[in-house]
């Protein structure tokens, strides 16, 4: 791939740094030669990203020729938002707190180069900021008050504002940066598009195993992507991408929907889309989309503060609480006495002030229907641990046991599983989703539609194989070249 620095005038520019190419912003702008070249990165180094100044059409431009500015369009108008300042999140505000402690001013410079600063001991902080802000070049400025620090604003800085005495260190982190060793780099063979995996190893339950991902990797790379694995650290690298693929447990207020949000803003097909996030982590939202559309569920009731009586007479015990973003069978109670409600449901109310409410519906396992793109990808059945109510039985220690699985040709399983299945997920959008049925007789009835459903290697792909991994990745394929309104670009 092209390294193209973009600058307003390459004789201002007096950095030598090795494979790249330093033009002009009128040139890149006017000649065929740019308009045409493809799986190009360009660097935008110009003096202002103002609306409509020649720097903004340079990122603009790059974006609409399918190239990988640098900053995109989204970071240029979230550097120009000053309210983004507002809504520091609490690991960001931590560090801000943690790097600036021993500093006795009530304020505070810090520039970021490509995610770095001449400090070590910033270096932490800096790579967050340009995670948050990806940008070659910045300019943090934070202030003390009542004793904590605040983050006043962040500016991109041109060349001509970095001190004499900081341009060895430029060249040095610039240099690492273009030849894939920098923060927020990646290294890549020529292939038409690239992939990334959002993956943490050490998650210990994790929507896909080692396996499965290598797995992923693998069927990804067959169908002409670059495939890199990125982890939270790599936000400022996401623009760089055509797609990712979120392969850890995603929430709302963590990285993962941070993840998505930004991978949609900047143009790029992400599964699971903030959207679906959004609408399968919380319980309550799918206990009324459900019941909007007539798609059948347990007895379900919506408990607050005002109506304990009431859901109980409606509803009865034995009964579960759901809180709103429970996930892996934690956060997920069943109450047997009038006594038991009364306790789980201040304890849940005191976290929410809305928590859900279904009868009791014991079965030998649980359906789950793997669903992408409006299709049925697998079908499993989840029986339930020994002894116990649920697919997973937690001690008091933190120690799991589970149910044993058995995993079904699609075309195998009851009809009716599987056309509930695909009305319940296509409430939510076309992408992955993991949907959950129990079946009472013929009677099917929709626990829950999770996004981010496991896809591990030895359970769900035990009928598919390597073909349910090239599934998935050819519905990104699609989706691609859907989105670019044409074939493989080279």
């Amino acid at each position: 791939m092209v390294n193209l620095i973009v600058v307003n005038n390459p004789k201002d520019w007096t950095f030598e740094i090795p494979g790249v190419e330093c033009v002009s912003a009128k040139a890149y702008l006017t000649e065929d030669c740019y308009s045409r070249m493809r799986m190009a990165r360009v660097f935008n180094f110009c003096k202002s990203y103002r609306y409509q100044s020649i720097g903004y059409y340079v990122s603009l431009l790059a974006a609409a020729r399918g190239h990988k500015p640098l900053p995109s369009i989204t970071t240029i108008q979230d550097l120009k938002s000053q309210t983004q300042m507002r809504f520091v999140d609490e690991d960001l505000d931590e560090l801000i707190q943690k790097s600036l402690a021993t500093i006795q001013s009530e304020s505070f410079t810090l520039s970021i180069y490509f995610g770095k600063n001449l400090a070590k001991k910033y270096d932490r902080l800096a790579l967050q900021l340009y995670n948050l802000y990806p940008a070659p070049l910045l300019r943090a400025t934070f202030v003390k008050s009542k004793e904590e620090w605040h983050l006043r604003d962040i500016d991109p800085v041109s060349t001509g504002e970095i001190p004499v005495d900081h341009h060895d260190f430029l060249i040095e982190v610039a240099t690492e940066h273009f030849a894939g060793k920098g923060v927020g780099t990646i290294k890549r063979k020529a292939q038409p598009y690239d992939l990334a995996i959002l993956w943490n190893p050490q998650e210990a339950e994790g929507p896909s195993n080692e396996k499965a991902i290598k797995k992923f990797v693998s069927a990804a790379e067959s169908l002409g992507f670059n495939t890199e694995i990125i982890g939270r650290d790599d936000f400022g690298s996401i623009a760089e991408f055509d797609a990712l693929f979120i392969r850890e447990t995603t929430s709302v207020n963590h990285h993962t929907y941070r993840f998505a949000r930004r991978a949609k803003a900047e143009g790029l097909v992400v599964v699971d889309d903030p959207e679906s996030i959004l609408k399968c982590s919380n319980k309550v939202y799918l206990a009324e989309l459900l019941d909007h559309y007539n798609i059948p569920t347990p007895k379900t009731c919506i408990l607050h503060k005002d109506n304990p009586d009431s859901v109980l007479d409606e509803i009865g015990v034995p009964c579960v609480l759901k809180q709103p973003d429970s996930a892996f069978s934690q956060g997920v109670i069943r109450v047997d006495t009038k006594e038991q409600f009364e306790t789980e449901s201040d304890r849940l109310l005191s976290k929410s002030d809305l928590v859900v409410v279904q009868e009791y519906t014991p079965t030998e396992f649980d359906w789950r229907v793997g669903v992408f793109d409006g299709k049925p990808l697998f079908v499993c059945k989840y029986f339930m641990a020994r002894n116990h109510w649920q697919i997973i039985k937690r001690d008091t220690e933190g120690n799991k046991r589970e149910g044993g699985f058995e995993t079904l040709p699609v075309e195998l399983a009851p009809r009716q599983v599987v056309r509930t299945a695909l009305k319940a997920a296509a409430l939510i959008g076309d992408g992955l989703y993991g949907v959950d049925i129990k079946q009472i007789g013929k009677a099917c009835y929709v626990m829950e539609v999770n996004d981010n459903p496991n896809v591990d290697y030895g359970i769900e792909d035990l009928v598919y194989k390597n073909a349910l991994y090239e599934r998935i990745m050819e519905v990104f394929l699609k989706k691609i070249i859907n989105k670019n309104g044409a074939g493989f670009y080279y």
